[in-house]
């Protein structure tokens, strides 16, 4: 890529082929639309060339955003409108990192499963802090990758060699029915809690691998009950929708990591569904932790919703729509 420009708020960048530079917006002019709204630029592409045009702070942006992208697509990233419209969202923001950085952080990935990356700067924090710390807390509104990230670093670290079994568990809290009056024995009363960390462990593993390690115990799915008075060592593990642990369930999870095990906890503060009175255990969690050296805790909001981009504009609509019935006494 060169550079010239006529003006402070005017960018001239030159690529080797129209098809390179092309490339970097997915091969779809209309993505550009995005880019001038985005970062509130005019935008003029033609042959291998694109003309930045706007005030300098967002010309700047821009440049930027086109290095960025070039740096990914020379390291093999390919783009889609989806991931364009994501660089264009960390450049508009400001942001530190940018898809660059997100391509080269990569877990598992074979000839027929893509590896998996993250897609927000909060996943990219998310992920390097499992990396670096030995309990990591991911807490956030659904659809934000906590449970799913978590479970594809317990996996990489296993085929890593760095822990020997994952251990994926969460509360089993009861809606209205007693697990002892569910039919079935007890993996069947349990098994709707578990569905979802099932659900992740099937997308990333093949399901005769899959299948062999539930069966030798080299994955362990179990809800929260069956950790007491164990000591896990050299374990990944992962407590889902902690938010719905108690004081005690939470104290008791954190103190059975043995010697080279690490703890992912994962949970949602608005979404508790303890009866009334009972205090979360990640709401203590998370205040008696904070600053203790070793512990990392990774904030994610509506803006790193993954799913359907309509799940991210829900989330945003029922803060707002809450916090004004807050202010307003709930009439």
């Amino acid at each position: 890529m060169s550079e010239s420009g006529s003006s402070e708020d005017q960018l001239k960048l030159e690529f080797e082929t129209p098809q390179f530079l092309q490339s970097l917006f997915a091969n779809d002019f209309k993505e550009l639309r995005y880019l001038e709204e985005a970062l509130r630029l005019r935008v003029v592409s033609r042959e291998g060339w694109i003309l930045l045009s706007g005030a300098p702070d967002q010309v700047e942006k821009g440049r930027k955003l086109f290095g960025d992208l070039e740096e990914a697509r020379r390291g093999g990233a390919e783009f889609t409108g989806q991931s364009f419209r994501l660089a264009v969202d960390l450049a508009a923001g400001g942001s530190e990192v940018g898809v660059a950085d997100l391509a080269q952080l990569r877990l598992l990935g074979t000839r027929s499963r893509r590896s998996i990356t993250p897609r927000t700067a909060r996943q990219f924090e998310y992920l390097k802090a499992m990396r670096g710390h030995p309990v990591v807390f991911g807490l956030g509104p659904a659809g934000t990758g906590k449970t799913y990230l978590a479970m594809a670093m317990g996996i990489a670290l296993l085929k890593e060699g760095e822990v020997n079994r994952i251990v994926l568990t969460r509360p089993a809290v009861e809606a209205g029915e007693a697990l002892g009056f569910l039919p079935g024995d007890i993996q069947e009363k349990v098994a709707p809690y578990l569905r979802p960390l099932y659900d992740a462990l099937h997308d990333m593993l093949d399901p005769v691998e899959g299948q062999r390690y539930l069966e030798d115990g080299t994955i362990e799915i179990a809800p929260l009950a069956y950790m007491r008075g164990r000591t896990l060592a050299r374990s990944f593990v992962i407590l889902d929708e902690a938010q719905n642990t108690t004081r005690e369930q939470m104290f008791m999870l954190l103190t059975r990591l043995g010697e080279g095990s690490r703890c992912v906890v994962t949970g949602d503060g608005s979404q508790v569904d303890l009866k009334a009175g009972v205090r979360s255990g990640l709401e203590e969690a998370e205040r008696a932790l904070a600053g203790v050296e070793g512990i990392g805790i990774v904030r994610f909001s509506g803006s790193d919703v993954v799913r359907h981009p309509i799940v991210g504009r829900i989330v945003e609509a029922y803060g707002v729509h809450r916090a004004a019935d807050e202010g307003s006494g709930g009439a």
